[in-house]
C-alpha cells in the first residue's frame, strides 16, 4: 500500500502510572503498520536516555526510525497526561523540545517525494523552525497524494494562521467535535457539524472531511458522498490513541479505494479496539488488518 508518513511530534505520555510513548504522529505510523500498511514516523528526539529509548521501542514495535533526527541541543519531548472518570486525557506541554526543531534531511525530502500519504497537526507546528520543515515535507510529496490535517488542537498552541496555511496544504481534514467549533470561530462559520463541515470542505476545496465524535462515531463527508456512523458500545481503558487509530484506518481505506462506508465502519471498529486497552500503541487483532 505504499509509504505513510507521521510527520511531527515524537513524546513521553507521563501518566499517573508511568510514562509512556506517544506522540501523535508516532501512534499513526504505528497503527498504519498494525493494520497492514508501511507507517513512518518523521520525528526528531533528544540525544539523550529519553530518546534513544524512543528510538528503541518503535524499532522493536516495527517501525523504521531512520527518519527520526536526533538533537544535541533540545530534550526529549514529555507531556503531562491526566486522565478523568472517562478516561479521557489532558495534556501539558513544556517548550523547547526536540521536535520544535524538526529537521528535514534531504533523505527524508526525497522519501517525501516518494510517500502515498502522510498525517501532520498543528501541535508540532507550534514553533516556526518546525513548521517550516512541515510545509517544506508537504511541498515534497507527488500532487496525488493524500494529506490528511489531523487539527490536534492542544490548549493555546497553534494560531488561526496555522490552521489556515495547514488546510491549504491538505486535502483531507480530521477533526473532533470537541475541535470543530474552534474551526467554526477562526473562520466565521455558523450551523450544524454537518454544515459548517460542508463549508470547511468547499472553502478549502478538500476532498473529505471526517468528524469524529467519541463514543458517538463519526461523520465522512466528501463533495459527493458521505456517511454518518453511531459508534461502538466499548468497555473504555483510555482514549489515548484512538484518534490516531481512526486517523490511520481511514487512510489506509482512501488508498485502498473503499467506500466512505466500509472506511467508517473499520474506523470505528479499530478506535474501538484501541479504547479497550491501555497506552496508545495496543496489540490489535489481525483480523483488523486493511492489507
Amino acid at each position: 500500500m505504499g509509504v505513510v508518513i507521521g510527520l511531527g511530534e515524537v513524546l513521553w505520555d507521563v501518566l499517573p502510572e508511568g510514562r509512556q510513548l506517544g506522540g501523535a504522529p508516532a501512534n499513526f505510523a504505528y497503527h498504519v503498520n498494525a493494520l497492514g500498511g508501511t507507517g513512518v514516523p518523521v520525528s526528531r528526539v533528544g540525544d539523550d536516555e529519553l530518546g534513544r529509548e524512543a528510538l528503541d521501542i518503535l524499532q522493536e514495535r516495527g517501525l523504521d526510525v531512520s527518519h527520526i533526527t536526533l538533537d544535541p541541543n533540545h530534550p526529549t519531548g514529555t507531556v503531562l497526561a491526566e486522565l478523568d472518570a472517562e478516561g479521557k486525557a489532558t495534556y501539558t506541554f513544556p517548550p523547547n523540545v526536540a521536535w520544535d526543531y524538526l529537521e528535514i534531511p534531504s533523505a527524508t525530502a526525497v522519501m517525501a517525494s516518494r510517500a502515498d500519504a502522510v498525517c501532520f497537526g498543528s501541535l508540532a507546528q507550534r514553533s516556526p523552525v518546525s513548521r517550516a520543515a512541515v510545509q517544506r515535507f508537504l511541498d515534497s510529496m507527488s500532487e496525488d497524494s493524500v494529506r490528511v490535517f489531523d487539527v490536534n488542537l492542544r490548549g493555546e498552541l497553534y494560531t488561526p494562521e496555522t490552521i489556515a496555511e495547514s488546510l491549504e496544504l491538505a486535502n483531507v481534514l480530521k477533526v473532533s467535535d470537541e475541535e470543530l467549533p474552534i474551526l467554526a470561530d477562526i473562520f466565521g462559520l455558523n450551523g450544524t457539524e454537518g454544515s459548517v463541515i460542508e463549508a470547511v470542505l468547499e472553502l478549502f476545496s478538500l476532498d473529505l472531511c471526517a468528524l469524529t465524535r467519541g463514543g458517538s462515531g463519526s461523520l465522512l463527508l466528501a463533495a459527493s458522498e458521505s456517511h454518518d456512523h453511531p459508534g461502538l458500545s466499548v468497555d473504555v481503558v483510555d482514549t489515548i490513541g484512538a484518534g490516531d487509530s481512526f486517523t490511520a484506518a481511514m487512510t489506509l481505506g482512501l488508498l485502498a479505494g473503499w467506500s466512505l462506508a466500509e472506511i467508517n465502519k473499520h474506523a470505528n471498529r479499530v478506535a474501538a479496539a484501541v479504547c479497550g486497552h491501555a497506552g496508545a500503541m495496543p496489540v490489535l487483532s489481525e483480523k483488523l488488518k486493511v492489507a
